[in-house]
């Protein structure tokens, strides 16, 4: 079976040229004692495909941007390399349950920088409540302004006060559960019991900033990096977008000791994921990704055999299918436009996907024709297992864990999902059937036309989707189902595609931002606004919109949010067992009617690197995972044999 997808790879695989780069003779192997490299010897050198839309952590809500401020601003609570909680810009924090509220300890003498790496001010506990307003301020339009709502005391009221024209209703910020003590005492009010709440501070909704510079900059802030102040391991010494990022570290920094690459420097190139494998081997980069296509080679080539590493496992993000739920066009403000024009373009027959979309047994069929193991073998080649990758629920294995063991996705309620293979012809040609039935009294048209996109910048993105096609086709039949497998943009790929619903049906994922369940739901649910209109989600599959035009599946939808807020409102801090059992529920009822289809975690890539992966920073939520703090920079690239032995 294998040989059969990997002749439909290679012969759906795109040839380029490889463009030879500069003269750096170094050799194309490692060689002697692989030795951690310091002070000037320790630069990494790495290229990037995809530009960043912006530096703004307080509003942007995608994990390239915000992996910018992951190294350049300090949160309150820090990780180590094995996922352990340990002090950040916090030395010490306590909590005083009959007021709910936090209370946090900062270092003294910490510093903010500007791009040039000069001192401009102190760190202080005004920095986090500045921030704040600034996330809640619904003219900034934050993309993470959500987490705080219903968790921080009085944010929602005041966000919504904010959002109405009538200035007269503005609530005082300084109602908001956000207070600087005094310059090193920083305390955060709740609005109810949130036993998460620590692991949520690594998020960048939790982030410092400095005021004046917030208030000087305005909607401007972080849009360049002379428009940034710094207070992390490094500062952004440049940002000329599609040409160069570059970090330098902060001598300053609190934990200054343990940052070990000296600069870190980001190269542009579209077609980075070609030419970064020839550009390693010429010694010009310290990393590059591998494609499933060459791992092969790569591996069988004594020259190039003992430079093949691979990507630490990751926990913190779930990938899975996501049928979308509404085809028109939506506005600034994530909601319809009203002009009934489609967001999907009228070739592809969206007013058809919508009805299809809605129809279960349609769904179901989809999801029985997926063949999993095939589109995971596109990344993992023969070199991984699939098994290791693949998953049947939303929530990672692992990813929430207590005492030392999975502590959700073990529990009663997901035992069936499980064990199951969703994959399963019989069943597919079954649900099809049913499908044609109904979609035919409903006034549906064959084939239904199925848009499935892509990021090209996203290394083997496009021949997964290409045997998702082949394989679900050939179940299913092409008189059934048609699906076009089209690229996206590489450039704000987030927001052009899934969150204007530019799209029918597509893998995505989402990392979770604090430990507990509700993280999870955050991609399907929409809280009900109370005037026909729902809260927009997480901008992936707008589930919503099945009630709000009253579809087939509209029912469906609304038992789900039902069973999401039932365990949304357990949070007594005795309740965990029976909160986790009720989040288990809504999550399972969610698999089971085809909402959403369950891929798997992160495939771990295969790379050549020179980094030791288990020396980075590692955490099931927030963005410590994308730090360079405490990682090393070697002479050599990893070996596969140093990877084994590193990660034992």
């Amino acid at each position: 079976m294998k040989k059969k997808i990997l002749a439909v790879l290679l012969s759906v695989a795109m040839v380029f040229g490889m463009a030879a780069c500069g003269n750096n003779t170094a050799g194309n192997q490692n060689s002697g004692e692989n030795v951690a490299l310091e002070g000037e010897d320790a630069v990494y050198r790495v290229l990037y495909s995809s530009e960043i839309g912006t530096m703004n952590y307080l509003t942007s809500g995608t994990s390239a941007d915000q992996a910018v401020a992951a190294n350049t601003v300090d949160t309150l609570i820090d990780y180590d390399s094995n996922g352990t909680m340990v002090p950040g810009l916090a030395e010490s924090w306590s909590y005083d349950e009959a007021t709910m509220t936090w209370t946090f300890n900062l270092r003294a003498d910490q510093k903010w920088l500007d791009h040039t790496g000069a001192v401009v001010a102190d760190v202080t506990a005004q920095d986090f409540v500045d921030a704040m307003k600034y996330v809640l301020d619904p003219a900034n339009a934050s993309d993470t302004e959500w987490l705080l709502e219903g968790v921080i005391l009085n944010a929602t009221d005041y966000y919504a006060s904010l959002s109405d024209d009538d200035a007269s209703n503005d609530m005082a910020f300084e109602e908001v559960g956000v207070k600087a003590v005094d310059a090193l005492t920083l305390q955060y009010t709740l609005e109810k019991e949130v036993p998460y709440f620590l692991s949520m501070l690594g998020y960048v909704c939790f982030m410092p900033a400095y005021g004046p510079l917030l208030e000087q900059t305005g909607s401007e802030f972080a849009t360049s990096e002379d428009k940034m102040y710094y207070c992390g391991a490094y500062y952004m010494a440049n940002w000329e977008p599609q040409v160069e990022h570059r970090y330098v570290k902060n001598p300053n920094n609190w934990d200054a000791d343990k940052v070990y690459i000296t600069e870190i420097v980001k190269t542009y190139n579209a077609e980075a994921s070609t030419v970064g494998p020839e550009m390693a081997k010429r010694g010009e980069i310290d990393n590059t990704t591998l494609g499933a296509d060459i791992v092969d080679s790569w591996m069988k080539d004594p020259s190039t055999s003992n430079m093949v590493s691979m990507e630490r496992e990751d926990t913190s993000y779930s990938y899975f299918y996501c049928f979308n739920f509404n085809v028109y066009k939506l506005g600034d403000d994530w909601q319809r436009t009203g002009t009934g024009e489609y967001a999907i373009d009228e070739k592809y027959e969206p007013w058809n996907w919508e009805i299809a979309v809605n129809n279960e047994n349609f769904r179901q069929s989809i999801m029985s024709a997926v063949n999993r193991v095939n589109t995971v073998y596109v990344n993992t080649g023969d070199y991984a297992d699939p098994a290791d990758i693949i998953m049947n629920t939303i929530t990672p294995t692992n990813n929430i864990v207590r005492d030392g063991a999975d502590a959700y996705t073990t529990l009663d309620a997901f035992k069936d999902i499980k064990a199951a293979d969703f994959y399963n012809t019989d069943e597919a040609i079954a649900y099809r059937d049913k499908a044609i039935a109904e979609l035919t009294k409903a006034g549906a048209t064959f084939p239904i036309k199925m848009l499935v996109r892509y990021n090209p910048s996203t290394t083997n993105w496009e021949q997964e989707c290409l045997v998702l096609e082949q394989q679900v086709e050939s179940v299913l039949g092409t008189d059934y189902v048609d699906i076009i497998v089209e690229a996206g943009p590489s450039e704000n790929f987030l927001s052009t595609v899934r969150r204007s619903s530019d799209y029918m049906f597509m893998k995505c994922n989402w990392a979770g931002d604090y430990a507990d369940p509700e993280t999870w739901v955050e991609p399907f649910y929409q809280r009900d606004n109370g005037d026909g209109t729902f809260h927009r989600g997480g901008r992936y599959a707008y589930l919503a919109y099945a009630i709000v035009d009253d579809t087939a599946s509209a029912d469906t939808v609304k038992e789900y949010f039902t069973l999401v807020e039932e365990a949304k409102a357990i949070t007594g801090s005795d309740q965990e067992k029976e909160r986790f059992e009720a989040f288990a529920k809504a999550e399972s009822y969610l698999i089971d009617h085809a909402l959403a289809i369950p891929y798997g975690v992160s495939t771990k890539a295969y790379i050549v690197n020179k980094l030791n992966v288990y020396e980075s920073q590692y955490s099931p939520s927030g963005v410590a995972n994308f730090r360079y703090k405490g990682m090393k920079l070697y002479s050599n690239f990893i070996s596969m044999d140093e990877y084994n032995a590193n990660k034992k």
